[in-house]
């Protein structure tokens, strides 16, 4: 099985802070520093658990860029797309509890042309998996929009991960919707938040919906979330459950999503 994922990747700094933030002064935390974004993310869960993974789009030609291309591609995970200008970088600042926040630069990521992608990415494809971040703006929506035509004419299914209910409410909550009604996913994940701010379901389309740790509704099917030891950073965990159903189903999804709250980072464990 070949998963492809098309979107971001880049660098993350993971900041997991051990107490309150003290204002004009030092705090304590836990900084990790490695490769990131929703599409990235996916494709390494996805090698991790034990498919093929090839990540599309657009990374920088710069230092962060060549970081993070090459922990993800230590992680098993085909990379493919051009590569010019500077790398998106993520900074999530994460609570004791787990919660996190994320200041988001996508850099060269959002500027991923449809004339950019070759059909030879796409021919092997089993499962074309698109972050909700390249359906925000153009020209990534473009090119989005032919991964879709290109994977599908060698008979791939599509899933899309509305990402965030902040890029939807930036991009124009309708024009969002349409886009994804529009693109004709075969499956979305969304958590609640996401689903609110798209106006709700779309007939016709496998609904996934991640409740956090009061566990997913696989299109109506509800199951509560793995038990946890301790909950590490919840950065990651929606990706790695979509990594999961894809290759798997509902419980390798949830497997995989308790496995990442787990750790620091949204990536597999060795990043």
């Amino acid at each position: 099985m070949l998963v492809c994922s098309l979107g971001d990747l880049t660098l993350d700094v993971v900041v997991r802070l051990e107490g309150a933030i003290a204002v004009g002064a030092d705090t304590h935390a836990q900084i990790r520093l490695g490769p990131g974004g929703q599409a990235a993310n996916v494709a390494a869960w996805a090698a991790a658990l034990g498919v093929r993974a090839r990540f599309v789009g657009k990374t920088g030609d710069d230092d962060a860029g060549e970081l993070a291309r090459e922990r993800l591609v230590a992680l098993g995970v085909e990379i493919a797309g051009p590569v010019e200008g500077r790398n998106g970088t993520v900074c999530s600042l994460v609570s004791p509890a787990g919660e996190r926040s994320m200041m988001s630069d996508r850099g060269a990521a959002a500027g991923l042309r449809p004339d950019e992608l070759d059909a030879a990415w796409f021919a092997d494809c089993d499962h074309l998996h698109v972050s909700g971040y390249a359906l925000a703006c153009e020209p990534a929506r473009g090119a989005a929009r032919r991964a879709a035509e290109l994977a599908r004419t060698g008979g791939a299914a599509v899933s899309v991960d509305l990402a965030s209910w902040s890029e939807i409410r930036n991009a124009g909550a309708e024009a969002f919707r349409a886009v994804v009604a529009e693109l004709a996913p075969d499956v979305v994940f969304s958590n609640e938040a996401e689903e609110r701010e798209v106006g709700g379901v779309i007939p016709g389309i496998t609904w996934i919906l991640k409740r956090g740790a009061r566990g997913c509704s696989f299109d109506g099917d509800e199951r509560p979330a793995r038990p946890v030891e301790r909950v590490v950073d919840s950065t990651g965990a929606g990706d790695a459950l979509a990594a999961g159903w894809i290759v798997g189903g509902p419980d390798l999804a949830l497997d995989a999503a308790a496995r990442c709250v787990g750790q620091l980072g949204a990536m597999p464990r060795g990043s």
